[in-house]
């Protein structure tokens, strides 16, 4: 009887038989063409007598009879299989990692879920529980005999193939055919999260088909010992450019990850501005609020209006995280006031910020302590507080996302 689906584990090192009933080899693996929507299987790998040799798949069947599986290839015709966009579904995916896109995580395929349609043979799922590794293993069906008398069965774990990304094993030397497009659409935390999970090869893979700003998100939630491996395996013109979109207070705490040499070198690659102010802000003590402060930051004049900041934000797209809340400074630069993104909004554009600004202000200096910072945003219901000098100049800002962060972190 041909069967229409089929499990991978099944088929490997059975006999392939021609149109004569003879069997010529044992399929070693399925080459499949990652161009399509699904992987396509467009030949087959088998070892002959003669050492093993690449076939078309156009007309091979599968067949099932008495519980066994054999298939046929009724006339055998040597394939030339493309270097590009192909995977060998035993050498680049079986016992190898993919990631679950819906899961965002890193799952092991312990076999593969293939299916014949109309116009060709495609993978349907990855098999990721431990029935397909038992399957794998030839014992999953005596197990879930003797589970049935206990009203139970090996669990089973499929993921669609439209939901995972292949990541190839780069230390190994497989050639992925993917660009990772689909990992590009997790949120950089999740992505960071899998990147870590990696071997250092694979890591660099993934990290550099990232674009500058996507990597520059990533590398920021990564944990810091990773984040020092991955700007030492970059060259120093890249990892320069990538610190430069990072926030300042950001870099400076990866700079204190790795060598003071390599360090200097990257401070020095960096564009001046962005350079001096993460030396600024490596001058601080890790107990001082300094070194946790962000120094982007947004200031503006009392006789701004709000519609101007509005079309300053709207121009600029500025990070979240820095406007919070806008800071009101007089010629001086010196703290007069701030408008929070609430209140900006609501207020009619031709006010000016002196109109809706608060005068009943909330700061720390940049000397302080870390540990005042939780009970000043708790008391005051807070999403960043302003950081100044003795004489009430803005320096930056620490936002409740990095405080949040080093209480974890304590």
């Amino acid at each position: 009887m041909s069967v229409k689906t089929f499990y991978l584990s099944r088929i490997l090192n059975k006999k392939v038989y021609n149109d004569y009933d003879e069997s010529f080899g044992k399929l070693k693996d399925i080459i499949v063409d990652t161009s399509f929507e699904r992987p396509k299987v467009i030949a087959l790998k088998v070892k002959t007598n003669h050492g093993l040799k690449i076939y078309q798949s156009s007309n091979w069947d599968i067949f099932k009879e008495s519980g066994q599986y054999y298939f046929t290839c009724p006339k055998p015709i040597e394939a030339n299989v493309p270097k590009d966009k192909v995977l060998y579904l035993v050498k680049d995916i079986l016992d190898k990692q993919l990631v679950d896109m819906n899961g965002r995580k890193l799952v092991r395929v312990n076999d593969l879920r293939l299916a014949f349609v109309s116009d060709g043979t495609f993978i349907v799922a990855a098999d990721v529980g431990i029935e397909g590794l038992f399957r794998r293993m030839g014992v999953a069906k005596l197990i879930n005999a003797f589970l049935k008398m206990f009203g139970s069965a090996l669990p089973t774990k499929f993921i669609n193939w439209s939901d995972v990304s292949t990541i190839s094993s780069v230390s190994s030397g497989i050639k992925i055919d993917a660009d990772y497009t689909k990992l590009h659409t997790l949120h950089p935390s999740d992505l960071a999260d899998i990147i870590e999970e990696l071997d250092s090869k694979t890591q660099m893979a993934v990290f550099n088909s990232l674009s500058y700003d996507q990597a520059a998100d990533v590398l920021e939630e990564m944990e810091p010992d990773v984040q020092a491996e991955i700007i030492e395996n970059l060259s120093i013109e890249k990892a320069a450019d990538l610190l430069e979109i990072m926030p300042a207070d950001e870099v400076a705490d990866l700079l204190d990850e790795i060598e003071d040499e390599r360090a200097e070198e990257l401070l020095k690659e960096m564009e001046k501005e962005a350079s001096q102010e993460v030396r600024e802000l490596l001058e601080y003590e890790d107990a001082e609020i300094g070194s946790l402060m962000n120094s982007d930051f947004h200031s503006f004049t009392e006789f701004d209006t709000v519609q101007s900041v509005l079309n300053f934000i709207r121009t600029n797209k500025p990070e979240a995280a820095t406007v919070y809340s806008i800071y009101v400074t007089d010629k001086k630069e010196r703290l007069i006031g701030c408008v929070s993104l609430r209140e900006l909004i609501i207020a009619s554009p031709e006010q000016t910020l002196k109109q809706v600004m608060s005068r009943s202000l909330y700061y720390v200096f940049d000397s302080d302590s870390i540990n005042i910072l939780p009970d000043i945003i708790s008391k005051y219901n807070l999403l960043a507080i302003p950081v100044i000098d003795e004489e009430m100049r803005v320096l930056g800002s620490v936002v409740v996302d990095d405080i949040i962060d080093h209480l974890i972190e304590k």
